[in-house]
């Protein structure tokens, strides 16, 4: 028996095309609907009924629930799943959950309430330990923050190896007490990056010492606060590891506050390349992470999944790239 992947190669379409237009979805061009159904004909595809019936009573339209829409990193995101998405002819709603587990949980009742099409999920750290997502029968996909192992499909960076380079990289320009400011304990994102500075310290025959670490929310004010604790201990550091751009504001303006000069008298790298880190004087050093490309991988392995419920669940594992400006230089 033929398969969709078999009509998808004839037709020339992906999967999710040929999806939605066996589906009679009505935003698909009638021209490859016309081109799909020549195919399954040629093939005797056969749809199984009560799978397609399901499908059918599905809208075209995605979620995507981030945990800060403020953040440049996650509006990077949006857009690369907006471009795939909108380009197979699905429409997306951006939801804000604040890392509130209970907002995340109202956004995935209405994703399963309206007949959503499939969700895309940047996880509370609540939800990454329990693995739960909405609905059993509406597909997913984790962006950034994994579920527990199996559990779905999901897209991330390696932002442990990459924390990891950026300490090596401070203790190679002399920064010795290197600190790591890093997001809430249990949210993976924040609990790999404490363990790449962990690594980059023993790589470089550094000792790790728990009083030069601080967990805050991944939040201005939360860094601003753990940053000004860092700096007014009696050996504070000479370097911060910090784990995102919206953190890195805080401890910017707490260097400020100190009348310390970032690179000079106090290493900064930080996670996430936004558009003012090239504005600052002096230029932030960054852990650049391929956030629109995050995007545009959730939103392809979503329609993959919409497809195809029976696949195996995959992950998708980017890299990240450090790159070094002035404030990791003491010069």
């Amino acid at each position: 028996m033929a398969t969709i992947a078999e009509v998808a190669a004839l037709a020339g379409l992906s999967t999710a095309t040929v999806s939605r237009a066996l589906n009679g979805v009505p935003t698909v061009d009638p021209e490859l609907a016309l081109r799909v159904w020549r195919a399954a004909e040629e093939l005797d595809y056969q749809p199984h009924g009560p799978a397609r019936s399901l499908r059918r009573q599905r809208t075209a339209v995605l979620a995507l629930i981030i945990s800060d829409v403020e953040n440049p990193f996650f509006t990077a995101i949006a857009r690369g799943v907006e471009d795939i998405a909108r380009a197979e002819g699905y429409s997306v709603v951006l939801c804000n959950s604040d890392e509130d587990v209970e907002k995340e949980r109202r956004y995935l009742d209405v994703a399963a309430t309206e007949r959503m099409a499939g969700v895309i999920i940047s996880p509370t750290a609540e939800t990454s330990r329990s693995g739960v997502v909405g609905a059993a029968d509406t597909p997913f996909v984790a962006v950034d923050r994994p579920l527990p192992s199996g559990n779905g499909d999901c897209v991330l960076v390696d932002t442990r190896d990459a924390a990891r380079q950026a300490t090596v990289h401070l203790a190679e320009r002399g920064y010795d007490r290197i600190a790591c400011l890093t997001g809430p304990t249990g949210l993976a994102t924040a609990d790999d990056r404490l363990a790449g500075y962990r690594d980059g310290l023993r790589e470089t025959g550094r000792q790790a010492d728990e009083a030069l670490v601080r967990h805050s929310p991944y939040r201005a004010d939360g860094a601003h606060e753990a940053a000004l604790q860092l700096l007014d201990e009696l050996r504070p550091p000479d370097a911060l590891l910090v784990a995102n751009s919206t953190m890195a504001i805080g401890v910017l303006e707490a260097l400020r506050e100190r009348d310390l000069r970032p690179g000079r008298d106090v290493g900064v790298v930080a996670f996430d390349d936004a558009p003012w880190a090239t504005l600052v004087d002096p230029p932030l050093s960054v852990v650049t992470q391929p956030a629109y490309e995050l995007g545009t991988s959730a939103a392809t392995l979503l329609l993959s999944r919409i497809a195809d419920r029976s696949r195996p669940s995959s992950t998708t594992i980017l890299g990240a790239r450090l790159v070094a400006r002035d404030t990791s230089r003491r010069d």
